[in-house]
């Protein structure tokens, strides 16, 4: 994809946040969508491409009344929106359709309209990890990081550290579920979920969505809303299951996709401005610090304990508070773009200054598949 070929126009999450009870998940993308619509300016007949996961995006089309020429029902986990952007990005760019909407939203809470979570027999991991006792994603992370910890010397603090550093930008973001001081003590003394994870080094569990209209550079003075260039993409993915991935230390995902977008962008790490890592729990950000070339192997934990990613550090991360502080509804990765977005429009309640170039990274699954977006400001 060409830089600056792209553009995000209109960005929203929906209108309330947390606790939800009233509202179904389809209602959820559907108040999402209508807050983008209305960032952008525009109506539903204008759009002509649809994205989302967790839902069909026949059952959205029609329930918002849009006839799509490009449809993307990608779902990989958190990351879903990512691999939309980009996907969006190259359809628009060949013609397929002119104006994408993508959307997201989840009921991770309240559970209006959620389905049921039944095992499949037939799917790997029930065949082979299943059996050996894992309870879902917190004891499932728990492999990567017991791995990464013993061969780099991490300790529980490294990851208390990330609970504490992101709930001081939360602090500043009035739309965070948890906005209160956090201390290292009160990380560490919290309850126990799975060793070494506490539950305030888990995410938390809300309602919510969000969405992004996207379309081509050369219109974006159409729109209302301040757009957001797209200047590289990168998508990737490894394994289903986590016991089979190939250095518990490293995700490949990660690598593969933040290097090609990246490449796309002609940047360098040293060019980042402002980083979203999706983290839905603490070790991810120090996962992606590494494999996305911040820093070297090993070296993540340091480099959060020098404050580079803390309010004034060198590498602004994850500044709504992220997913252990601001929400997660359960596929994550909308709202890091959401931030990202608001970062380089200058418009984000934890607003960075001069803020030229985001990147927002996403993970699907247990390190199952990844996707990075990197934003550029308008400059023009």
């Amino acid at each position: 994809m060409k830089p600056r070929s792209i553009a995000v126009v209109g960005a929203a999450e929906t209108t309330e946040m947390g606790k939800i009870p009233n509202t179904s998940i389809i209602g959820l993308h559907a108040d999402a969508a209508l807050n983008a619509m209305a960032d952008a300016g525009i109506s539903a007949n204008e759009i002509d491409g649809i994205a989302t996961a967790g839902i069909s995006p026949v059952d959205l089309a029609h329930y918002l009344g849009i006839t799509p020429t490009y449809a993307d029902g990608t779902s990989v986990g958190g990351c879903s929106f990512m691999l939309h952007v980009r996907h969006a990005a190259a359809a628009i760019n060949e013609g397929l359709c002119t104006t994408v909407l993508i959307t997201h939203g989840e009921s991770g809470r309240s559970g209006v309209g959620a389905g049921g979570r039944g095992s499949n027999r037939s799917v790997l991991s029930s065949q082979f990890e299943a059996p050996y006792g894992p309870v879902g994603p917190p004891t499932l992370f728990t492999i990567p990081w017991s791995r990464y910890a013993h061969v780099y010397g991490a300790s529980s603090e490294d990851l208390a550290r990330v609970a504490v550093t992101q709930r001081a930008w939360a602090a500043r973001n009035p739309r965070a579920k948890f906005q209160d001081p956090l201390s290292m003590d009160e990380v560490l003394d919290a309850t126990m979920i799975a060793t070494p994870f506490t539950k305030l080094m888990c995410c938390l569990v809300t309602d919510g969505g969000g969405a992004l209209i996207l379309t081509s550079a050369d219109r974006v003075d159409e729109f209302a809303g301040k757009p957001a260039f797209i200047l590289g993409t990168g998508e990737s993915v490894e394994t289903p299951m986590v016991s089979q991935m190939e250095d518990f230390t490293s995700s490949r995902a990660f690598r593969v996709a933040g290097k090609k977008a990246f490449d796309e962008a002609e940047i360098t790490p040293a060019d980042v401005d402002h980083l979203m890592i999706y983290d839905a729990f603490a070790h991810l950000p120090i996962f992606g610090l590494e494999d996305l070339g911040f820093v070297g192997k090993g070296e993540a934990p340091g480099f959060i304990a020098d404050g580079n990613t803390a309010i004034g550090g060198s590498l602004p991360l994850n500044t709504n508070g992220g997913g252990l502080s601001y929400m997660h509804s359960g596929m994550y990765g909308m709202y890091a773009l959401q931030e990202s977005v608001r970062q380089v429009r200058g418009i984000a309640p934890a607003q960075v200054d001069d803020v030229a170039i985001s990147v927002a990274h996403g993970v699907g699954g247990m390190f199952a598949a990844s996707g990075t977006i990197v934003f550029g400001a308008d400059h023009r």
